[in-house]
């Protein structure tokens, strides 16, 4: 069992939905109202732009790292060879918060579904929190459908590339059709107020955007699994982030073009009413929308399962977690264990109740932006200490997009802290993250004491030295051609 790889089967197609899909999931639909009642149209609009900006930075650098060390775990082995083992496990460790948090949100946005295309259907009150009622229905089609996602990933790469091939085509078709409708039949005054509560209410979507555009990063946790030249995969990780920056501003200009701030208001699902009425009060369009919109939760819920578990895979192989969750399933050869340990985690999430998407978005969204500023400065440490690393796809200009990456993402980081007027909410998302840093303290702790240091330092130095004499024959090779 040891001996088993990952199998490397991802073509460009399967990457660039892989990636696609994982970033615009489902926020789009349930969300984008919440983002233009709180900025206004404009305001939303530069916030995204911002965060999209962020994004494009970080995703610069990743896609250097990718490029040259293409390795599941991603983000572990960058920020090892940089920073050693200590700063590797808290990199990683905070991406797989914003994975999780990822899986959840899709756990509880299902059931959210359904509202629209059943009314009514959530029966069986089981108990009331942050002032929402759980009911038995509701929190089954949560539970039932991640059960079923995580069969989906158990079973294998290709069956889940395939799925997710498929459903992103569902969820492009959908979002064309209603920022083409709402281009047509919309007005520009429905657009007023174009800010809503000046900076707070600006700054408050800016926290947001690390969580919906996370994603990109799901392409070097599976490195190991495409079947592409090393250069093409940091390309197609800028191509991804790009369309999904260009994705979400169209989607938030469709959207308040169409409906008003009242309308908006007393919308349970405003993407799905305004694909209605900019055909025309249509209830099929509506329905269109949403069906576009359980893709997007299924892709993106596909997708984390991806990156997460092969984060986890990467952490156990280098026994920084229990070595059992780095095994894989001699059949499927997936980590088959790492999927179950998420799938418990996005199972009880329904359980929490609506109030939970907001939660786990701005949780999710802070260990993103750990993670990322971890992988900046390991771009610009690595730089400086390996100038003549092989890199395939080499970024002009040196460091100067990793420190432009270090400093947005310390910026975004800031907006998170107490005293900000977009600071995390105490005590829920504060509780998250409180318990997920004391879980992997104590998870780390127990793996270094078991396996020990020198053990896992070896480990990771074995597999990036691979890749580096892998990459020395190529760069010979090229050399003599």
């Amino acid at each position: 069992m040891s001996n088993q790889k990952l199998m490397k089967i991802l073509w460009k197609k399967e990457v660039l939905a892989l990636a696609f899909g994982a970033m615009i999931g489902w926020g789009w639909v349930v969300t984008a109202g919440l983002w233009i009642s709180e900025a206004g149209s404009l305001g939303s609009i530069i916030a995204f732009a911002i965060g999209g900006m962020l994004v494009v930075f970080v995703g610069l650098t990743y896609a250097e790292l990718t490029s040259a060390l293409p390795l599941a775990g991603g983000e572990l082995i960058y920020s090892f060879k940089a920073m050693g083992r200590l700063a590797s496990f808290i990199t990683t460790w905070a991406v797989i918060l914003g994975y999780v948090s990822v899986v959840a949100f899709e756990s509880v946005a299902l059931p959210t579904v359904f509202e629209y295309l059943i009314p009514n259907y959530s029966q069986g009150h089981l108990y009331t929190i942050g002032g929402w009622d759980v009911t038995i229905t509701w929190a089954g089609v949560g539970i039932l459908g991640s059960i079923l996602i995580a069969w989906v990933n158990y079973r294998g790469i290709k069956l889940t590339s395939s799925i997710t091939f498929i459903l992103t085509l569902l969820i492009m078709i959908a979002g064309v059709l209603l920022i083409t409708g709402s281009s047509i039949t919309g007005t520009a005054q429905n657009m007023e107020p174009l800010f809503n509560k000046g900076i707070a209410g600006l700054l408050t979507v800016v926290i947001m955007t690390p969580f919906m555009f996370v994603g990109f990063d799901v392409i070097p946790q599976a490195a190991e699994e495409i079947n592409l030249k090393q250069k093409k995969i940091g390309q197609l990780l800028i191509v991804s982030v790009v369309l999904a920056v260009i994705w979400y501003i169209a989607i938030i200009f469709g959207v308040s073009r169409v409906l008003t701030p009242a309308e908006m208001s007393n919308s349970t699902l405003v993407t799905a009413d305004a694909m209605a009425k900019a055909f025309g009060d249509s209830r099929m369009m509506g329905n269109i929308l949403v069906l576009g919109g359980i893709g997007g939760i299924l892709t993106s819920w596909i997708g984390f399962y991806v990156g997460g578990s092969r984060a986890i895979y990467a952490l156990a192989k280098a026994g920084m977690l229990p070595k059992t969750l780095g095994e894989l399933h001699p059949k499927y050869h997936t980590p088959h264990k790492a999927i179950l340990l998420i799938g418990l985690f996005s199972t009880i999430a329904p359980l929490f109740g609506r109030p939970a998407l907001v939660w786990l978005v701005d949780a999710g969204g802070l260990g993103l932006v750990v993670a990322w500023l971890m992988v900046a400065i390991s771009f610009i440490v690595l730089r400086k200490k390996n100038p003549d690393m092989h890199r395939p796809f080499r970024l002009r200009g040196g460091a100067t997009f990793g420190w432009i990456a270090v400093l947005m993402s310390i910026g975004v980081f800031i907006l998170y802290m107490p005293g900000m007027p977009s600071a995390l909410i105490w005590p829920y998302e504060w509780m998250i993250i409180v318990l997920w840093a004391g879980l992997g303290m104590i998870l780390y702790k127990i793996s270094m004491s078991k396996y020990g240091k020198k053990s896992s330092n070896q480990h990771l130095n074995r597999e990036i030295a691979k890749v580096m004499k892998f990459d020395d024959r190529t760069e010979k090779l090229e050399k003599i051609k």
